[in-house]
């Protein structure tokens, strides 16, 4: 099948190549030259485990190809894959200038039928506007489909390749076929595909990433209150994840949720209720509680230095929202940085995959370590942003030897807590007991 992809950011990118190892012909479109030219040249522009091998089996198999022209692609293609940025809005609704605009493009250009995919997470009636953004400039015939992704950042290959499930929304029969062949090599084997509207197909991504926020915002609760009662959240959350209703995905305390999802979609959806009358106070009260969480060691580096950051050196290890991606929107570690320069304190920072992407954001407002131990050089204390699995078993008296004190504030609960008592640091995790020296 001939597809196009409108967008090559972390869901148009993944979602075309994987399409494209599956024995589709996919058209990668995207409005910035250079990217082009450089994903033309085998760039790839985003870091995701697995993708550039993929990406570039497929560009040698010419199975993949990449434009700036939409009507080239267009012409092309029966299905079109829309993946475009919505960003939030001041109010936090999601900005659906992009995805209108290709719309209208589409409508322009389209000669034949098409079937329009909004994979882009999209506010509920959003499929309803493309069409008729597109039906106001044609009228050749064309569906529209809701087809919501579910990839994790990290995972996304994997989660392509491999997916939960498959949820189409739309009303026409003959679209859901089109959509039914297209996802069949995932499909036979047990993957089930969900028939469902348009409307109903747009909630559910944003009710899914809604309800995963809420259940890390409740177990970082529940951490905080651990260390309060003297109880132990590894423990706790072990004990709940046993429980099949509740499972041990996402049970995770930490310095808070980020990326380009949860964040986003927590705001869209609690904008759309406002639109609609609804006060989502659950959501409100989750987006509160994240908001704190993400900084909550701060205070604890304060009391620390005796009330005072001005002057100290403060290490960040991990920049990325997350492990194994060099995404940083929303990541806790600029909220912390942001926090700890407000204060006077000094931040070097290491993160090998993620240190571009802050040095367009941050510039020169910190200092870039070269690997994870020159970043403790003289540093009066370390915060654990990103749980990197180069970070889980570092060397404890390498570490002593460089720092002027031997404190680790840990934002991801990185070490078990004898090693840091073995090794006579400071540790200040989250929900545990705390380690003094």
């Amino acid at each position: 099948m001939n597809i196009t992809i409108v967008g090559t950011g972390y869901v148009g990118l993944v979602t075309g190549t994987t399409l494209a190892e599956i024995g589709n012909s996919v058209f990668c479109v995207d409005i910035d030259e250079k990217k082009v030219e450089g994903m033309k040249n085998g760039v790839v522009p985003i870091y995701e485990p697995g993708l550039e091998e993929m990406f570039h089996r497929n560009i040698q198999a010419n199975r993949i190809f990449f434009t700036t022209d939409l009507k080239e692609a267009l012409d092309k293609s029966e299905v079109i894959f829309l993946a475009l940025p919505t960003p939030p809005g001041e109010d936090g609704s999601a900005d659906l200038s992009y995805v209108l605009k290709v719309a209208n493009d589409i409508g322009d250009t389209m000669k034949d039928y098409k079937v329009i995919v909004n994979k882009s997470t999209v506010p509920v009636g959003t499929a309803d506007r493309v069409r008729q953004t597109i039906a106001s400039k044609t009228d050749v015939p064309f569906d529209v489909v809701s087809n919501p992704e579910f990839l994790r950042e990290g995972f996304a290959v994997e989660d392509c390749m491999n997916p939960s499930r498959v949820i189409i929304g739309s009303s026409s029969e003959k679209a859901r076929n089109i959509m039914a062949k297209l996802y069949q090599p995932f499909t036979n084997i047990g993957v089930p595909i969900i028939n469902m509207d348009e409307r109903s197909s747009e909630l559910t991504k944003y009710a899914a990433n809604s309800f995963l926020a809420v259940k890390i915002t409740f177990m970082n609760e529940i951490a905080n209150f651990c260390e309060k009662v003297g109880a132990d959240v590894d423990l706790v959350r072990l004990g709940m994840g046993s429980d099949d209703r509740i499972g041990h995905r996402f049970l995770f305390p930490g310095i808070g949720y980020g990326g380009s999802c949860f964040p986003k979609d927590v705001k869209a959806l609690l904008n759309s209720g406002k639109q609609e009358g609804y006060d989502f106070q659950l959501l409100e009260a989750t987006e509160s509680i994240n908001k704190t969480q993400k900084v909550i060691l701060v205070p604890e580096l304060e009391n620390y230095f005796g009330g005072s950051l001005q002057g100290k050196k403060i290490a960040v290890w991990g920049l990325a929202f997350k492990a194994n991606t060099d995404d940083i929107r929303e990541a806790s570690s600029l909220d912390n940085i942001k926090l700890l320069l407000e204060k006077g304190a000094q931040v070097v920072a290491y993160d090998n995959i993620a240190e571009e992407n802050v040095k367009k954001i941050l510039g020169d407002k910190i200092t870039y370590a070269k690997d994870m131990y020159s970043a403790l050089d003289n540093a009066d204390a370390l915060l654990i942003a990103t749980e990197w699995p180069e970070f889980k078993n570092p060397n404890f008296e390498l570490m002593a030897e460089k720092m002027n004190n031997k404190a680790i504030f840990d934002g991801r609960n990185m070490f078990p807590l004898e090693l840091a008592e073995q090794n006579k640091f400071f540790y200040k995790s989250i929900g545990r007991k705390l380690i003094t020296q």
